[in-house]
């Protein structure tokens, strides 16, 4: 087993540079997940650890050893790409089998590796078959177990569940997980679907035009984005962001979007205080966005009223599109709701879940306050 360990790490390819000074601590058994847009980095920074890409600046440790000029064969890793990569001639058996036998390791060993990992993915039955005559779970396995058998110190997956129909990507995603804890291994993941960062990994790097925006644990990311971007990729529907002032009134704080005005709570008021009279980027996720009849009890509402523009009905749940004035939101709100595209609606934004960035820099002006809260209640909850 091992850690692995990105130093100042980038990757130019000729002028353009796709990864800039990365610099990530993957410890020891960890499930680690490499989130982002298409063009990110993210399976450049994971074939830069396989070797197959070479590093411009910057080291890369596996353990201890820097493998910068060691040869992907030597590096103890093994990878799981995004085609699965099977031989269409050989059995599954013989895929399974081929790095093994490349290294020349006794048949004894090959065939009792082969056959345990075929058991422990459920595929034995099919050792004798050819990739043709697969399922795309089925491949998707005995990619997995050609890894597996190598018995590697890393696992790199390269979005292995992307061609994969919307079912058995819920089935292989719990599968991987419990591989996961199964084999004890570390394990990085690349993925570009959040819904899979958030499921899967331990912790989750999210890269943005190739530079790291923030790596910590799914709730974290979720209820403490440290910018914009990654408040609005972690979460479906996205978060819903306005162009606001804060201002200074007898009562308190409010938030101004031009179209409404809500209250800060006091509670949460002390890291906006010196932000009186400037412009922010206000933002509250759909899932605190509440039809008024049906808010949950608990919360800090604050009205605001606004016209229904599109319903989509989930059976568990009522996606809103709304608007008041000029501003367009979303919310996610009980399926009892009465609203009707076109109607008025009376809506309650939960005031103790809302997130305000700087306008200029877009990072989250209490990122650390609220990091501090966080902390402190999950301490009280052990």
């Amino acid at each position: 087993m091992a850690s692995v360990t990105f130093k100042h790490v980038y990757k130019h390819f000729g002028n353009v540079t796709v990864v800039t000074d990365l610099n990530i601590e993957v410890k020891d058994k960890e499930f680690l997940v490499f989130v982002g847009p298409s063009g990110c980095g993210k399976s450049t920074s994971l074939r830069m650890l396989a070797g197959l890409e070479e590093i411009s600046e910057g080291e890369i440790l596996i353990g201890d050893r820097v493998v910068n000029n060691v040869a992907p064969k030597d590096r103890d890793v093994a990878m799981v790409f995004q085609s699965y990569a099977l031989y269409p001639h050989m059995t599954v058996y013989d895929n399974m089998a081929f790095g093994l036998k490349l290294r020349k390791t006794p048949k004894q060993i090959i065939d009792q590796r082969v056959r345990e990992a075929a058991k422990s993915l459920g595929i034995e039955q099919l050792l004798d078959r050819r990739p043709r005559q697969l399922s795309g779970g089925q491949r998707q396995r005995v990619a997995v177990g050609r890894a597996i058998v190598r018995e590697p110190k890393v696992f790199l997956m390269d979005e292995p569940l992307s061609n994969l129909d919307a079912k058995l990507r819920v089935e292989a995603r719990s599968f991987i997980s419990k591989l996961h804890q199964r084999l004890e291994t570390t394990f990085i993941y690349v993925t570009h679907d959040q819904v899979e960062a958030m499921t899967m990994g331990s912790r989750i790097c999210v890269l943005n035009a190739g530079q790291l925006q923030q790596i910590d644990t799914p709730y974290n990311l979720y209820h403490n984005p440290r910018n914009v971007f990654v408040a609005g990729f972690i979460g479906s529907p996205s978060m819903n962001f306005f162009d606001a002032t804060i201002h200074n009134t007898e009562t308190g704080l409010i938030i101004d979007t031009g179209a409404f005005q809500v209250p800060i709570p006091e509670h949460l008021a002390d890291p906006y205080r010196s932000y009186s009279g400037k412009r922010v980027i206000f933002g509250i996720r759909p899932e605190d966005i509440h039809d008024m009849e049906y808010q949950p009890p608990g919360i800090v509402p604050a009205p605001v009223e606004a016209i229904v523009d599109v319903i989509e009905q989930m059976g568990n749940e009522m996606i809103l599109y709304l608007t008041k004035d000029n501003k367009t939101f979303i919310a996610r709100t009980d399926p009892r709701t009465k609203a009707r595209v076109g109607g008025d609606i009376n809506m309650v934004f939960n005031m103790d879940n809302v997130h305000i960035f700087d306008a200029d820099t877009e990072l989250s002006i209490a990122y650390e306050q609220k990091q501090e809260i966080i902390d402190r209640e999950r301490a009280a909850a052990v």
